[in-house]
């Protein structure tokens, strides 16, 4: 089992880095896991100038860091993303990445079992998890779990016994799910109504111009 978490921090010794540092913990004791933290600031990454090349080619016209992060995604058998809240949204790091990720479109997620971390100090962080829960039922991800954590600047999300052991079970449950495959029946109708009804026919229209897309979905054994 491969568990990717990714931490949309720039703080790696913050709160929402405590969190994940937490889940890998956890994660990490179970056999036959590996379970592997990334930061995005440790990433070279260039903004998404929407020129939608990866769509027609399957892969980004940038030469940075991006598509090996998108390969360790899409051999991952479970995702785990963290965020601090900015402005009532996911960090500047987290939206560079969902940007130049191409969840949606590729069906990146597809398959995979997904957690969401989000901690927050004021307001704003259901929010948050929203988009990050959006982001994974639209991608085609099957939602284990979410934490969100209201956290005061500056201390340790981990002081609060009653937090740690709610992310300690939330890995043990993420593990189990990925272990049994357990299904999530509404989630997946939802997902099967977008991709069929939003996403399918959109992608054929464009024909050649989205031929990347199309060899994925057939990597990913996705009706398309």
């Amino acid at each position: 089992m491969k568990i990717i978490i990714l931490n949309g921090s720039s703080r790696k010794n913050g709160a929402t880095a405590a969190v994940l540092n937490e889940m890998h913990r956890c994660l990490e004791c179970y056999p036959d896991t590996e379970v592997e933290t990334i930061h995005i600031s440790d990433l070279a990454l260039k903004y998404c100038i929407g020129c939608c090349k990866c769509y027609e080619t399957g892969k980004c016209i940038y030469q940075d860091d991006i598509e090996e992060l998108s390969l360790k995604i899409e051999t991952a058998d479970g995702v785990i993303f963290g965020t601090p809240t900015y402005a009532g949204n996911v960090s500047g790091q987290m939206k560079t990445v969902i940007d130049r990720g191409h969840f949606i479109i590729e069906q990146l997620l597809y398959g995979k079992y997904a957690i969401s971390v989000v901690t927050y100090e004021n307001y704003g962080g259901r929010d948050v998890a929203k988009i990050l829960n959006r982001l994974f039922l639209y991608a085609g991800a099957k939602i284990s779990g979410t934490i969100s954590a209201c956290v005061p600047f500056r201390t340790n999300p981990l002081e609060n016994e009653r937090l740690k052991r709610y992310i300690q079970k939330q890995a043990g449950r993420f593990y189990r799910d990925i272990t049994t495959k357990r299904g999530y029946y509404f989630q997946s109708m939802k997902h099967a109504v977008i991709f069929r009804i939003g996403i399918r026919p959109f992608v054929r229209k464009k024909g050649k111009l989205y031929q990347g897309v199309l060899l994925r979905w057939r990597r990913q054994h996705l009706d398309c």
